[in-house]
């Protein structure tokens, strides 16, 4: 059986997700809101089931090849799922099939992978989504994508990793879609984009760290103790939720400009209000240098960080598809360093 898992791009309302996951303990904290779209890169794999053991051979977008072999004990997986390495979210999701269902195991050869690792745009939920679709699919579960979601984010909970719900919604492929998010509760709202709308996509060449800024995010909460850590709270919040729904009513409408007005006014705002937080990763100079540079602007709409912020991935909307490739040409003379992709969203 071929599958194929895109990675996601985070096109507003990051961090949202997991921070109303404190609305239980803090019933003060809003709603949290994401807008979603699919990358054209991903992970592509053929699988078969197999009678005793987890098997995943990998090649990576930056042509490292891994393979490993587990036994289907949930013991073994569990441990796996704690090294953090490439192979424990597998292991991780692995682990939670043999909790819920009676399944033997799974051989995945991941032949390509086109997607960048580590920039932002879930290449750990797509492998966790990966899985969780190949054994549902081998073994005749019957789950639906909010299922598959739902075994792909309880994996990657098995792992050091502390990713929210919002990473998993790769698994609905080329759909736009708005997440809304209320304590451990979910919903899905799926968009129709009535024009072509073109982005570009750029790996920044640097560097962030994911985890301290999610450490240091998450301070303030559940409740704030302080200024810094009430404005993270009120930006995460109402300020990101309301930027979110207008971009969505924008996307939906076709309106590039106006969703390029939308994420000058969701940097400005995240900017103003988290990287206080955390200023050692969320100054992020290299991701506002290249969102200010001048030679792009007569082609761009607008611009922000992706995903967790920081020196990471940027993302650009940009008039038309002439306008996508001068960015790419002008990033590519100036910026060797970096690496850009394309993104239409249909």
């Amino acid at each position: 059986m071929q599958l194929f898992v895109p990675g996601r791009l985070c096109l507003f309302g990051e961090h949202s997700d997991w921070a109303a996951a404190y609305r239980p303990l803090n019933p003060a904290i809003a709603k949290g809101c994401t807008l979603i779209a699919s990358t054209n890169q991903g992970i592509y794999a053929e699988v078969k089931a197999h009678p005793t053991h987890l098997i995943l051979r990998a090649a990576l977008n930056d042509g490292t090849k891994i393979e490993a072999a587990l036994p289907m004990e949930k013991n073994c997986l569990l441990a796996e799922a704690q090294t953090g390495t490439f192979f424990s979210y597998a292991a991780g999701v692995a682990a939670q099939f043999l909790t819920y269902y009676r399944v033997g195991g799974v051989e995945i050869d991941n032949y390509l992978t086109d997607l960048p690792i580590q920039k932002g745009l879930s290449s750990s939920a797509a492998i966790c989504v990966l899985v969780a679709r190949a054994f549902n699919r081998l073994y005749d579960l019957k789950m639906n994508v909010r299922g598959e979601m739902e075994m792909a984010y309880l994996g990657e909970t098995a792992t050091p990793s502390r990713c929210g719900r919002m990473d998993q919604g790769c698994a609905y492929g080329n759909r736009p879609i708005m997440m809304i998010f209320d304590g451990s509760q979910m919903d899905v709202v799926e968009l129709k984009v009535t024009k072509d709308l073109f982005f570009v996509l750029v790996d920044l060449g640097a560097s962030k760290n994911t985890q301290e800024i999610l450490a240091s995010l998450n301070l303030a909460y559940p409740f704030p103790a302080n200024e810094v850590a009430a404005n993270v709270q009120l930006y995460l919040g109402a300020i990101s939720s309301r930027i979110t729904q207008d971009a969505a009513a924008a996307l939906q409408q076709g309106d590039a400009v106006k969703l390029g007005e939308l994420m000058k006014v969701a940097q400005r705002e995240f900017d103003k209000h988290l990287i206080p937080a955390c200023p050692g990763q969320l100054t992020a100079s290299v991701l506002h240098e290249l969102l200010n540079y001048p030679p792009i602007q007569p082609y761009i709409l607008g611009g922000k960080g992706v995903g967790s912020q920081g020196d990471g991935t940027a993302q650009f909307i940009v008039k038309d598809a002439e306008s996508q490739q001068e960015v790419m040409e002008i990033i590519a003379r100036d910026f060797p360093q970096m690496n850009c992709v394309k993104l239409k969203i249909s």
